[in-house]
């Protein structure tokens, strides 16, 4: 073939796409390395579990004018959260494209606007479920299509909010589960279900009592790019649901530091309800 173009470059390891790049005379690289990587199984010699982006990109977080090229136009989030997304994760190189501020909620409720919310449900002993972040999340759902909260789209288009507009995402399957009983209908899966994915309306659950109760410790659940998917999921507003225990971990490490750093950020930027 003339050209080979590969999507996911993040997702696919560099020896795969070595071995398929054979077939063609030019490859093209396509994806965003600040979102889910590869799936490992099993255990890889050093340098050989990286993906084929990581390897272009090495320490950069955004593709490098002399490597390549940055879309750097979000079609998605509104500017508040694009304001996030581009300073954690992109270097400050992601803009909002014009008419994406037009994206709003308005009606009875204090999420009224747009942007990132912190809702605090205290609670302790929870690793993998948590039953009051259920019934909370439960209750938000219910205010928000109860009829009387709007949304306005990019095209300034507005209409009653449905439970289409609204994705929950979970850490982990068992908090899928509960939410999933609790509000079947409703769209509700981890990051790795909804990477792709998009709605108005992001409500993202913890679950977790505090950060040593962590299943897989914070590695897992403080990964920056795991946040960055549930957040740029959310057209106009995305709520983070937890136990403010989440919000003080003590950091042992520069690495655990720079893990704990996109969640306080997120924290300074939130408004609280």
């Amino acid at each position: 073939m003339d050209v080979l173009f590969v999507d996911e470059a993040g997702q696919l390891t560099l020896v795969d796409v070595l071995a398929v790049s054979q077939a063609g005379k030019n490859l093209v690289l396509l994806g965003d390395p600040q979102q889910l990587g590869q799936p490992l199984q099993g255990s890889h010699p050093d340098g050989t579990d990286v993906s084929a982006l990581q390897h272009i990109l090495g320490a950069h977080e955004t593709m490098p004018a002399e490597r390549g090229l940055f879309l750097d136009n979000t079609w998605r989030l509104h500017p508040k959260i694009c304001n996030f997304t581009s300073q954690l994760f992109y270097e400050r190189r992601l803009h909002p494209r014009a008419g994406l501020e037009s994206q709003v909620l308005d009606g009875p409720t204090p999420l009224a606007g747009a942007g990132l919310w912190f809702m605090p449900v205290s609670h302790a002993g929870n690793t993998t479920s948590s039953p009051e972040e259920v019934e909370r999340i439960a209750a938000l759902v219910r205010d928000l299509t109860a009829g009387g909260v709007h949304w306005t789209d990019q095209r300034n288009d507005r209409r009653a909010l449905r439970l289409a507009d609204i994705l929950i995402i979970a850490p982990y399957n068992s908090q899928v589960a509960a939410l999933s009983a609790r509000l079947p209908e409703a769209r509700i899966g981890t990051v790795d279900k909804f990477q792709g994915q998009e709605a108005a309306v992001v409500i993202c659950s913890l679950t977790t009592s505090s950060p040593e109760q962590a299943l897989r410790g914070m590695a897992f659940l403080y990964n920056p790019n795991r946040l960055n998917v549930a957040v740029s999921r959310a057209r106009t507003a995305c709520i983070l649901v937890g136990s403010p225990a989440l919000f003080e971990p003590e950091c042992r490490s520069p690495a655990q530091m720079r893990l704990a750093n996109a969640f306080c950020r997120y924290l300074e930027l939130a408004r609280t309800i």
